[in-house]
């Protein structure tokens, strides 16, 4: 009888692995998460209600934008989601050095999501346009920008993460801040699924 529960128990006792928790993470991060998609939402609606006021004017400033750099920026976020989600899988199975590796690569693609923003937004401004050039605009910068601050804390969650993992701070079995630090910055990932298409692409 000890032996058959021995044999029960070993495969466990070799993974060393703690059962998956569901939702990931910190309960904390998925109510601050709610809260943040509720303020996009009344940010999304807003417009919304504001483009159907007036189509003609955010249609003709809609096609001042760069659709080419929004759509690489989306490529960017979605390959930053990939690389945050090796991450996870990598710590899982006990790899330290490999969480650190692919979150690092999230961060870059994250800096690199926020080097093709700032040059869009250099854009705009060179050419004298700002927040209070017209209704879209005003939109514009505003929901863009929020998200883009967003993307800054979501790579400072993902940067101390990683630095805690390369310290040896999580394992397979306690791993629950690369599953928080990975919730949020897939919410900033899907905000911004929600962002392009509404603001760059739908007339």
């Amino acid at each position: 009888m000890d032996a058959s529960v021995n044999a029960l128990a070993a495969p466990v006792a070799r993974t060393g692995e703690a059962p998956h928790r569901y939702p990931p993470g910190d309960l904390a991060i998925w109510v601050f998460i709610l809260a943040e998609l509720l303020v996009f939402a009344v940010f999304f609606s807003a417009y919304a209600f504001a483009r159907m006021g007036d189509p003609a004017l955010f249609n003709q400033y809609q096609a001042t934008l760069s659709q080419n750099a929004a759509l690489v920026n989306t490529l960017t976020l979605i390959t930053a989601s990939y690389f945050v989600v090796r991450a996870v899988a990598a710590i899982r199975e006990d790899d330290s050095r490999g969480c650190v590796r692919w979150l690092l690569a999230a961060l870059g693609m994250g800096a690199l999501f926020l080097v093709i923003k700032s040059a869009e937004y250099a854009h705009h401004f060179s050419l004298g346009v700002s927040m209070s050039t017209n209704r879209f605009y005003m939109f514009y910068f505003s929901l863009t920008f929020f998200h883009f601050m967003h993307v800054i804390l979501g790579m400072v969650i993902l940067a101390a993460v990683a630095l805690k993992a390369r310290r040896g701070g999580y394992s397979a079995v306690d791993h629950r801040g690369v599953e928080t630090g990975a919730s949020y910055w897939h919410m900033v990932d899907l905000v911004w699924l929600i962002l392009f298409p509404l603001v760059y692409v739908m007339h």
